[in-house]
């Protein structure tokens, strides 16, 4: 029995990362449990006897209301919540078949979890612990995150002549040599004046007579400040990256300058002293490759959005003030705001505007048109630098968003006294104002005192709660994750609709019924846990959900961004591993059970 337990393990991650001689411990403490279907394994509540693994079969895992969470296969996990928690379960369990289960003793489950770090990481939920302080981006980068992909290689008997004509024509500084994947040498510009053209060398001379032979290379593993201490040391401006003999890509100088004049100090100083919209337009188009940058040294999604959200800001003021040279004094106070991500400071690689425009009160009628003209300058400016028009109108160009500051509190108090779905929708825009440009003393008290009535009013609060459970996660009953079934973007998930946004909205009605003046997603989460709107428990396990699914899509956005291509928020679950998969899918069912809480009314999970 003990055998078959450790053939089965071995299979297993992280069982298969322990060393032989603890692995043996844990099939020698372990047992095989046979159910029938619909045989209940442990009820929402009972304490906990241990860590259970399917090896065959299915298991059922349903709330307190009976609600299905997710449909368990061979392979998954289940208990190991309720273990590191209190040690009772936080939900049931019960086959749906006939299944074989794995049982882990609970002391050992909490042995292994505090003494081997690959086995910790397996089970943890996210990553909601402060970040560690970190070296410089360019010493926590891997050269796989700057290297250029699949460079120009050519063969050897490839004329001077021939390659100067390419390189021209590519604007690329130098090519590779190679025997099939084999990197055998390296030709630079350099080479073609030094080596060619100086010392009067036939165009027709094969590039094999004046290339780098075997040049100096490094491992994808590697880190850009090898690359630049290689350079520095060895005066060299291409370092070409090798694999088990494969050409994977090369990192030029010009590599390294990009990247490090792509960080947000950076962007933010270029936006702040751009003269006109084509300057803050060069600068923007650096922001996706600063998103990868950040992302490729392990911050936090926050952090990363944080970040790109700064450059929006900044961008946004200066756009302001250009228009402001441009059109002549304001003819009254006016304050920009801005809603949805950027309000929330969460804009990621994919973010279009979302503005509006508060101005003063009692303004006369010939005064509206220099805001129209501003609003227009400013929301072509931003379109221009990648922010692009809000699909809905939600911008300062279309007259209901630009109002005196009267009618915004009377608009404000209408959606909540009538709260019908456009007025929910809407409201969900307010509550994420953030004011960017102008006088701030147009937004003082306005926020906080729409907010204390909206959580006064008991029936806007329903509302809202409705609202915010009108995304569901994207979790399917047998293969994981419920995709998308048809159009371009078939059999992926989409990270935003069915992932991020579900947790802004419960962030969004915590926040309400705390009446918290918190606008980011995860500072209302903390706010809620502090202010008791959301459990302790339930809110860490949000919170934990939340991080993982935030830094899930930032890194796919990256990985793409490195590919070459534009940036979605539309992943493919099969381009994961099954470790990503797994623990991906545990927090969209968290998502799933706070989302139910809140439909009970409870606003909390035990």
């Amino acid at each position: 029995m003990t055998d078959e337990i450790l053939t089965f393990l071995a299979r297993q991650h992280p069982y298969d990362a322990l060393s032989e001689a603890t692995r043996a411990e844990v099939a020698a403490a372990s047992t095989w449990i046979d159910l029938d279907a619909d045989a209940p394994v442990y009820a929402l509540g009972t304490n906990l006897t241990g860590l259970y693994v399917i090896a065959s079969g299915q298991v059922r895992i349903t709330d307190g209301d009976g609600t299905i969470l997710s449909l368990l296969a061979s392979g998954n996990s289940f208990g190991e919540r309720g273990l590191l928690r209190d040690g009772r379960a936080a939900t049931t369990a019960v086959t749906q078949d006939p299944t074989r289960l794995l049982h882990l003793p609970a002391d050992l489950f909490h042995r292994l979890h505090g003494e081997d770090a690959t086995f910790r990481a397996f089970f943890a939920r996210g990553r909601s612990a402060p970040e560690a302080p970190r070296p410089s981006d360019l010493s926590a980068t891997r050269v796989a995150d700057l290297m250029v992909r699949d460079p120009i290689a050519v063969a050897g008997d490839v004329t001077v002549i021939a390659a100067a004509q390419m390189m021209q024509a590519r604007k690329i500084s130098c090519l590779c040599i190679t025997e099939g994947t084999r990197l055998i040498g390296l030709v630079t510009l350099r080479d073609l004046v030094g080596r060619a053209l100086a010392e009067g060398i036939a165009g027709d001379t094969p590039l094999s007579q004046i290339m780098t032979r075997d040049p100096i290379t490094l491992p994808p593993e590697a880190t850009g400040t090898d690359v630049l201490h290689l350079m520095a040391e060895r005066h060299m401006g291409h370092v070409p990256i090798v694999a088990r003999d494969r050409l994977l890509g090369i990192v030029t100088q010009t590599d390294l300058t990009r990247f490090q004049s792509a960080t947000s100090a950076g962007l933010v100083a270029e936006a702040a002293q751009a003269t006109d919209v084509e300057g803050l337009a060069a600068a923007t188009a650096r922001l996706p490759q600063m998103l990868a940058q950040l992302v490729a040294a392990g911050h936090r999604h926050d952090t990363v959005t944080r970040a790109v959200t700064d450059v929006a800001d900044v961008v946004t003021r200066r756009l302001l003030a250009l228009g402001e040279a441009q059109l002549g004094p304001a003819p009254g106070r006016y304050l920009w705001l801005a809603c949805g991500s950027q309000g929330r400071r969460e804009q990621t690689g994919v973010s279009d505007q979302d503005n509006v425009l508060i101005l003063e009160d009692g303004l006369p009628d010939e005064a509206l048109p220099w805001f129209d003209a501003l609003a227009r300058f400013v929301s072509d400016g931003l379109n221009a630098c990648g922010y692009i028009y809000c699909p809905g109108d939600m911008m300062a160009t279309n007259p209901r968003w630009t109002m005196p500051v009267s009618a915004w509190r009377d608009t404000f108090a209408a959606w909540i006294a009538t709260p019908s779905k456009e007025a929910q929708m809407l409201a969900s825009v307010m509550f994420d104002l953030r004011p960017i440009g102008g006088d701030m003393g147009l937004f003082d008290g306005l926020h906080a005192e729409t907010l204390a009535q909206a959580s006064g009013n008991s029936i806007f609060t329903a509302h809202m709660a409705t609202n915010a459970l009108s995304h569901a996660p994207p979790l399917g009953m047998l293969r994981g994750f419920a995709t998308i079934r048809s159009g371009e973007h078939r059999k992926t998930i989409d990270l935003k609709l069915s992932g991020v946004v579900p947790v802004v909205d419960l962030a969004r009605m915590y926040a309400l019924q705390s009446a918290g003046e918190a606008v980011a997603t995860r500072d209302r989460l903390t706010a809620a846990i502090d202010a008791g709107a959301v459990s302790a428990s339930g809110g860490r396990d949000l919170l934990d959900a939340y991080d993982l699914i935030a830094d899930t899509r930032l890194a796919h956005q990256a990985r793409q961004i490195r590919m070459g291509h534009a940036p979605d928020n539309f992943l493919a679950p099969s381009s994961l591993s099954e470790f990503e998969r797994s623990h991906l899918r545990d927090a969209f069912v968290v998502v799933k059970r706070m989302q139910s809480a809140l439909m009970q009314g409870r606003g909390l999970l035990g």
